[in-house]
């Protein structure tokens, strides 16, 4: 029996943890033994736990700093539970600010790591590299331009895996369905919004996205949003929201369809997609879905941040791209009005079908999938030679 120890942090993490959980259990030629922090889907899949991950997911500095007590607890719980079980590999998932830290803890204790998503140092704070270098023995990365990134930097422990979303991204519905369900008119415009998956994103990022909804419906009373809600958000929280800009504007006219667990579905549906920076904008891409790609944090976490940022390109579709593919308003520039005006010009026709081509050629950079069983099979292999 081999013992593995998973830590993930956020639900994406998780869901690709539980992949590669699937994985193993069917390839591996010995019985497994999972444990560590889990979600949801990890402790479906049979994941001791160690301790819960749900609560972990924490952006922007001040919050996380306001979290401190519970992160080290939750460092000190994980080492300990590390030391009296010496696992004979640890998979860190993603979650850099906290898995980069137990890195180092548990590979002076002697434990063999497997870093799998590269932390986003090629981004920002690219002295990182040198915990990699010396804390991760083996990294498996899930965009394509990563493992080149690395190797010129001196890093040969990495593998390219290629993108866990490619073949998991699965409209149900066609645009007629999805319209007839829902009692949207197919033969008018039809934007879905996608304000993010935290909390945070929610409070800052949707209520300018229903605002320019309704500077929009001014201009074209017959244009239709889709607001489609993350798993775990809740609904009251769009309802909060849409209250407070009601008193402020004095009447919301806007068509406003607010669905949860259709996200792919709307993104089908849309003519184009006002989407979240993050792993939405590569689903949406997959899709085919046209888009704009925006983003407000605080003022003081854009302040502290924006200087470490060293790419030129906020989008994962951009950067994939190594041009402007989708346009990105970040920040200040992320108005009701800016947002109109790109919202207006993506509308027309031609350019709605070039984003289109270009978005095929940036999916095809991501491979044709399997991630998780190529994880599952370069890990094993490792495993075998320790």
């Amino acid at each position: 029996m081999k013992r593995v120890m998973l830590v993930v942090g956020e639900a994406s993490g998780d869901a690709l943890g539980a992949r590669l959980i699937k994985r193993l259990k069917e390839i591996s030629p010995y019985e497994l033994e999972f444990f560590g922090a889990t979600g949801e889907k990890l402790r479906a899949c049979g994941v001791e736990t160690i301790v819960r991950s749900d609560a972990l997911s924490i952006v922007g500095l001040i919050e996380i700093a306001q979290s401190l007590p519970m992160f080290w607890r939750t460092f000190r719980r994980l080492k300990l539970e590390a030391l009296r079980r010496k696992p004979d590999v640890v998979i860190l998932i993603d979650f850099p600010e906290f898995n980069l830290k137990l890195a180092k803890a548990l590979k002076r204790m002697g434990l063999k790591i497997i870093y799998y998503v590269s932390p986003q140092i090629w981004a920002w704070r690219s002295y990182r590299i040198n915990t990699i270098k010396k804390y991760v023995d083996l990294l498996l990365t899930i965009l394509p331009f990563e493992k080149d990134w690395y190797l010129r930097r001196g890093v040969y422990h990495v593998e390219y895996v290629g993108n866990p979303l490619i073949n998991e991204v699965y409209p149900k519905l066609s645009r007629n369905e999805f319209c007839l369900k829902h009692g949207l008119n197919p033969e008018n415009p039809v934007i879905a919004l996608l304000a993010g998956s935290r909390h945070k994103e929610i409070v800052r990022i949707l209520p300018v996205l229903l605002e320019s909804a309704e500077l929009a419906t001014k201009i074209n009373p017959n244009i239709q949003f889709v607001n489609a809600l993350a798993p775990m958000r809740q609904v009251s929280e769009v309802k909060t929201i849409e209250e407070s800009l009601r008193k402020k504007l004095g009447s919301l006219k806007a068509k406003i369809l607010t669905v949860q667990g259709e996200t792919y579905d709307a993104l089908n549906t849309a003519d184009l997609a006002v989407v979240t920076s993050g792993t939405a904008t590569l689903e949406t891409a997959i899709i085919g879905t046209p888009m704009i790609v925006v983003y407000k944090s605080s003022y003081l976490n854009y302040i502290l941040l924006r200087p470490l940022i060293e790419v030129p390109h906020f989008s994962l579709v951009n950067l994939i791209a190594n041009e402007t593919v989708v346009p990105e308003l970040i920040q200040d520039e992320f108005t009701p009005e800016t947002l109109v005006k790109e919202i207006f010009q993506l509308l027309e026709n031609e350019k709605n079908q070039n984003m289109r081509t270009k978005l095929k050629d940036v999916v095809d950079k991501l491979g044709q999938g399997g991630a998780a069983l190529c994880a599952a099979r370069v890990i094993l292999n490792f495993m075998e030679h320790q």
